[in-house]
């Protein structure tokens, strides 16, 4: 009786820890990664919109493995590890061509046939676009304006699919406003709302304290491997390799509404 008596008691302090673990964190603005396609939120943070893109500085372009974010067009499980998330429901019907391996270098854990998911992120501080997301900030400017332009892509080895060069920074200054040289407008109108930075170290129960401005694309478009990996091999980022995702945020405490 006594044993038994341990045993249930064990197992309720688990079964009582295991609810404390899986409750959300509190007190935080509204968390990002999102079902854009749900514009349900409960999040009663409000912050003001960022400028568009077009009126702040472009600091830091990267990408994820797999599309952080949920939408109707990429909407494929791709696990919930590190490089989970959601892959383009197209990718089934690449071709032999696309999907064949190039001969040249590549990202490193990138491959035809993978989705990606493009991060031009902007604020409204004086910067110069640089390494990690500390080149949106400044000694003189701490608490910036943050957004984040959005776009999921499938990788494929064809020349005629996006030049990912193209997208790039590569010093182009647009009225005195550091900027990308071309970002999709052809993939839908994109949905925008307020959220947090993103990546696989922030989850449900650590959420991220940065305020964010979001505007996501709802359409898959397909992207160049084979300049993926100039772009990969030198840029102003240093970037050579695809991110780890943050699983989606679905707690609806969590997420800003809609509108």
């Amino acid at each position: 009786m006594k044993k038994t008596t341990m045993t249930f008691l064990t197992a309720l302090s688990f079964a009582v820890a295991g609810q404390a673990f899986a409750a959300s964190c509190e007190g935080y603005g509204p968390q990002t990664p999102r079902d854009i396609d749900n514009l349900l939120g409960e999040n009663k943070r409000v912050f003001s919109k960022a400028p568009a893109s077009e009126h702040i500085n472009l600091c830091n372009i990267h990408f994820h493995k797999n599309a952080e974010h949920k939408a109707k067009d990429f909407s494929v499980f791709a696990g919930d590890s590190k490089y989970g998330g959601y892959q383009c429901n197209a990718t089934s019907t690449l071709t032999a061509a696309e999907l064949k391996a190039p001969k040249g270098k590549v990202c490193k854990n990138v491959k035809p046939g993978d989705t990606i998911e493009v991060h031009w992120v902007h604020s409204s501080c004086d910067v110069t676009p640089g390494k990690g997301l500390g080149s949106c900030l400044s000694d003189k400017c701490a608490n910036p304006q943050l957004r984040v332009e959005t776009q999921v892509f499938m990788v494929v080895n064809d020349e005629n699919a996006f030049d990912f060069n193209d997208l790039d920074y590569d010093s182009n200054m647009v009225n005195g406003y550091h900027q990308a040289k071309h970002i999709p407008n052809t993939t839908g109108k994109p949905v925008e709302f307020l959220g947090s930075t993103t990546g696989p170290s922030y989850t449900e129960q650590q959420c991220s304290p940065l305020q964010v401005t979001w505007s996501v694309r709802p359409a898959c478009a397909k992207i160049d491997i084979n300049s993926l990996a100039t772009w990969c091999e030198n840029n102003e980022f240093e970037e050579d390799h695809a991110h780890g995702v943050r699983q989606l945020v679905t707690d609806p405490k969590l997420l800003s509404p809609i509108n």
